[in-house]
């Protein structure tokens, strides 16, 4: 046996990862917050389910299913009236808890609701919650989570692979010497934040060869710091640098049909006072933008072509392992529907058979 594979075994048929019908209850990105001006309405497909947001009088994003209860009249054609939306054919008019306020032919409504989902907005961008109540906050990076950010969205692509698939990336020991010649070694030290939040923590020395590092290294002797963050399977937060100067990405991701990815980055920096701490941020969000581009460009053609099957995982997968570990643990729902995924007779029964062994011991 292979000493790097020792303490691994063969991986199972897993529910959630990387499967096309499946994704976790959580906060997704719906639409960017410029895109939708106050009086407007807009359709968006998230995750199978047809969704209206629309922003009203007082600039709140509001998110409903796009089907009028009374005949299935596409909400999108509707109008923004306040703080509610009237549907564009018979007039019903629902306010932004969903609830039914004025119907033209009667004197009172009737007690008929639209489905509301919770919806906010951070980092420039609307999200939506897939499920009934959020439990858990919008993704943040780690470092800045009681600290005011500014924000700006940067590349946008869409992959031929799923969601999942992507974020491993950032965590993939063996590439970022094959790939990036970056780290000279990685040991990667996870940590579960909360049921739908794992961190994973880096801070081996660096490949004097690296991009970064011939950037840095006239001004900086020291480890560069290497942090990640992965949010409900789906939105990724990637923080690097010396210890006096952190640079932040965020790969907000959704699912799309046939188990590809849609994937908006955000560039993210600590705002600072000062009469130049506007000029200060913009530099630090445009080297930020240099280094997500350079990454992006040598991983951007995997992403299109790859087709992930983990046959055989050796010791330097364990953070991979990890996360798919803490993915499966989540709450699944299935495509279009946002139901609880249930399993099938199969899955249960092979879930009974393999209870005494996991994919990886951590």
């Amino acid at each position: 046996m292979n000493s790097n594979s020792q303490n691994i075994s063969s991986t199972r048929k897993l529910k959630t990862f990387n499967n096309p019908e499946r994704f976790i209850e959580g906060w997704y990105w719906a639409i960017l917050s410029p895109d939708l001006r106050v009086g407007e309405v807009k359709s968006v497909n998230l995750l199978g389910r047809e969704l209206v947001i629309y922003r009203g009088k007082d600039r709140k994003a509001v998110t409903f299913d796009a089907y009028c209860p009374h005949m299935g009249t596409h909400l999108a054609e509707g109008k923004v009236e306040g703080n509610g939306l009237r549907c564009c054919f018979h007039h019903w008019k629902f306010d932004g808890g969903g609830f039914c306020v004025d119907i033209p032919c009667l004197d009172e409504p009737l007690p008929i609701t639209l489905k509301a989902w919770p919806t906010a907005e951070k980092y420039g961008i609307i999200w939506v919650w897939t499920g009934e109540t959020p439990l858990q906050p919008i993704p943040f990076v780690p470092e800045l989570e009681h600290k005011e950010c500014s924000s700006v969205v940067s590349s946008h692509f869409i992959t031929n692979c799923h969601p999942n698939v992507v974020l491993i990336n950032t965590i993939d020991a063996q590439h970022f010497n094959t790939i990036h010649k970056l780290l000279s070694a990685i040991v990667f030290e996870k940590q579960e934040l909360n049921q739908n939040a794992i961190t994973f923590r880096n801070t081996t020395p660096s490949s004097e060869n690296a991009f970064l590092i011939k950037l840095i290294r006239p001004f900086y002797k020291n480890s560069m710091a290497y942090d990640v963050c992965y949010w409900y399977g789906s939105t990724g937060t990637t923080t690097f640098g010396p210890d006096f100067l952190h640079f932040h990405i965020m790969f907000a991701m959704r699912l799309l049909e046939g188990g590809k990815a849609e994937i908006q980055t955000l560039l993210i920096v600590k705002k600072h006072k000062g009469i130049f701490s506007w000029l200060y941020n913009r530099f630090v969000l445009w080297i930020t933008k240099i280094a997500a581009n350079h990454f992006l460009k040598a991983d951007i053609n995997i992403f299109r072509t790859i087709k992930f099957d983990l046959k055989t995982p050796i010791k330097a997968d364990q953070s991979i392992i990890q996360f798919i570990n803490h993915l499966e643990k989540q709450t699944a729902l299935s495509w279009g529907t946002w139901q609880q995924a249930r399993l099938s007779r199969d899955e249960e029964s092979r879930e009974n058979r393999e209870k005494w062994r996991d994919v990886l011991n951590d």
